[in-house]
Parts: structure tokens; sequence; C-alpha cells
């Protein structure tokens, strides 16, 4: 099931416990039987006035309202910008910070944040494992902004950081990369085996996304994994990179790449035994750094060989649990290959939401206050709704 609809939004959903068709309402009643037995299917559509007066979708599914940008942020660059320099709430909730171990042969360890409820309940309530985007942290705002409003909903939060991100050079010999999939894994068992959790969902922004969905692909109904949500994941790696090269991107690029070749030079003061910066010659691109210092590093042939191994698109198809991806038709330099979309559309378990503007992880709506971060909110809404977890339950 994939219509569209006039915001060219495309949603592609059967809950895998559920038949195949069981969207067939009887012809008395407007309301999905699926969605009020509990879980989804492919939404209808009426006309509802919008800011700028011209009709807007509007959705049975009570965990999918519809997006209408900000007056103003139809471009796909606009919404990216301002969204990630937008201001927000201060994050004021307290912290229990620590360091996992991931890999016992290197001794890497990353940096955790976690938030937990009480001891009486916090083995049955959801737990939510956060994954940045590429050059961000645990710290980053988007993760900040979707810890607040899974605490008030009642779940548990960790807020992981990938090696070496959060200011976590020293605690690990390697570099990261996308494909780290079995890092997040590790966390996940860690803190499910100490606490004993029931159910542990994933969410993953950008290049955390891929890895997430690489993860859900991997595992399948491995518990205690039991949902997913990924806004403008990085699926297709390589086609993602040759976009932040076109001449349009690159001041992301640039963005991306400063930061990157700083790390590497602070990898090489902290291990000089393994990293040498001399003879990497001149790096102008995502595409040349993948290629000259990720893959040299990490024993890929090259960057297409390492884009390949560590995309989420080869496993897509195996992804087993319900699963949410965000992506914005306007975003500036996530692409999604004509095979990789056909698997999302094919997986019964993933709901693909796609939707003509929201730029990258930006999704500014015409919501007033802290309602304005729609993904944020649409993918609390989504695993509340599918785990079955309402008002800490």
């Amino acid at each position: 099931m994939s219509p569209k609809s006039k915001d060219n939004l495309e949603f592609s959903f059967v809950p895998a416990d559920l038949p195949a068709n069981p969207c067939e309402a009887p012809s008395d009643t407007s309301e999905c039987p699926l969605d009020a037995a509990g879980g989804s299917c492919s939404p209808g559509w009426s006309d509802a006035p919008t800011l700028e007066g011209t009709p807007a979708p509007t959705s049975p599914l009570g965990w999918l309202p519809p997006f209408v940008p900000r007056r103003g942020l139809t471009n796909g660059h606009l919404q990216t910008i301002v969204g990630n320099y937008l201001p927000r709430p201060a994050f004021r909730l307290d912290a229990v910070s620590e360091t996992v171990e991931v890999d016992p042969a290197d001794l890497s360890r990353v940096l955790c944040h976690c938030h937990w409820q009480p001891e009486s309940v916090r083995a049955d309530r959801l737990t939510l494992v956060l994954v940045h985007g590429l050059e961000g942290s645990a710290d980053s705002r988007y993760i900040q902004g979707v810890t607040a409003r899974a605490w008030d909903a009642g779940c548990n939060i960790v807020r992981m950081n990938m090696r070496n991100c959060g200011g976590t050079e020293a605690l690990t010999p390697t570099l990261y990369h996308s494909g780290l999939s079995g890092d997040v894994g590790v966390v996940v068992r860690h803190y499910a085996q100490r606490f004993g959790l029931q159910r542990v969902a994933l969410v993953g922004y950008s290049m955390g996304g891929n890895l997430v969905l690489k993860l859900a692909g991997e595992w399948g109904k491995q518990p205690p994994l039991c949902a997913v949500a990924a806004v403008c994941p990085a699926i297709d790696l390589a086609p993602g990179a040759d976009a932040l090269h076109e001449p349009a991107n690159r001041l992301y690029e640039w963005n991306f790449l400063s930061g990157l070749m700083a790390r590497f030079h602070r990898k090489a003061k902290l291990f000089p035994g393994i990293y040498q910066t001399r003879g990497i010659g001149p790096i102008h691109s995502i595409r040349q750094f993948d290629h000259k210092v990720v893959a040299r590093y990490w024993g890929f042939r090259d960057a297409d060989d390492y884009y390949y191994r560590a995309a989420a698109a080869r496993v897509v198809d195996k992804i087993a649990v319900p699963t949410l991806i965000l992506h914005a038709q306007d975003d500036p330099f996530i692409r999604l290959l004509p095979e990789t979309r056909a698997k999302l559309l094919a997986n019964p378990h993933i709901a693909f939401v796609e939707t003509r503007h929201g730029g990258h992880c930006a999704y500014l709506s015409r919501d007033p206050g802290n309602d304005i971060h729609w993904a944020e909110a649409t993918v609390i809404r989504f695993l509340l709704r599918v785990t079955g977890q309402a008002n800490g339950s």
C-alpha cells in the first residue's frame, strides 16, 4: 500500500502480526479497523485549510499528523539551516553518564548519557537508544529534543555517542564510520542485561538512521528490540556522499569535512603510532576522506567498498520490527536509489513516510511553540503506538 497525497506523502505499513489486507473498513464507517485495533494502515486524506489557504492532507492515523512547513520554510536548504540554528528550550534533564566497552579487542568505549525512570518500573518501560548523525553527538539538539519528549512519555532514554564523538577521542584507538551498527547492538545488550529491559526501541538521525536500520536488518526479531525510527537516514551512502559534492551542497560538505579532518588530526596526536597525517594529500570531498582515511584505517578496499558494506540499504528488506522512516523530498543531500525505495515499500514492517518538504533532519512545521519540531513529535507518537506504551504504561 503506497497511496500519495496532495503533499506527495507516501506511506506503506502493515504490521506483521495482522492480515496482509486488514484495512477494508465497512462502508458505514470512516475509521480504519486496523487503526482502531492499535496498528496502522494506509492513510485516507481530507481537505483542511493551511496557513497559505490551500488544502492540506489530514490523516486518520493518530500518530501521523500531516506535515505543513512553517511559513517561508518550503525550501529544503532553509529548513536545514534554520532547523540547525533555531533556539530551543534549555535541556534540563539530569543524566547518568558512563562508558560502555564496545570492542574488547581494542578496548574501544563509547560514552552514554542515560535517563532512567524509577527502578520499580524501569524494566517494563520502553527504552529508547538514540544515535546522532555525522559529526554530531549525544548532546545534539535534535537528540535532546527527542529525549525530553520521551521522558515526558515515561520512557527510559540512552543518548549514545558514537566512537570519538562528544569529545571522546581518547576512549578508542579507532575512528568511527557509518557502518558500526555492532556498537549500537552492544549498548542495547549492555543495558538490557543490566536492568532486565523488556522493550528497546532505536532512534537515529541521518548517519545514526543508517546505523539503527542496519542493526534492525541484522537482528530481525531479536529481543529486546521492538521498534525503530529513522529521520532522514543516509541509507544509500555512495549517492549521498556524491550529492554533498554538488555545488549547491558544498557548504554542508565543507562543514562536515572540516570537523572530520580536525578530529583526524586530534586522533593522530593521541595515537601517533596508528595515524599518519603526512602522505594523505589534499582532501576536498567526503568521498576523498572516506577513500583516503576511513577505507585505509578500517580495512576497506576503497570508498565504494566502504559505502556498500556500511549501507543499511543491503539489509532493510530483513527488518522485522515496526519501523518508521521519515524522508523529505527536498533533503539537500540524502538520496535513495530506486532499488532501495522498492525494498522499503515492499517490507510490511516499514512505515515509509515521504514528504515534499522538511529539509535534512529539520521538519519545522507551522505548529506553535516546541511543537514546531514535527519529526521529533511524530517519532515519539509512532513508538508509543506500536509498542503499546502510553502515559508511562
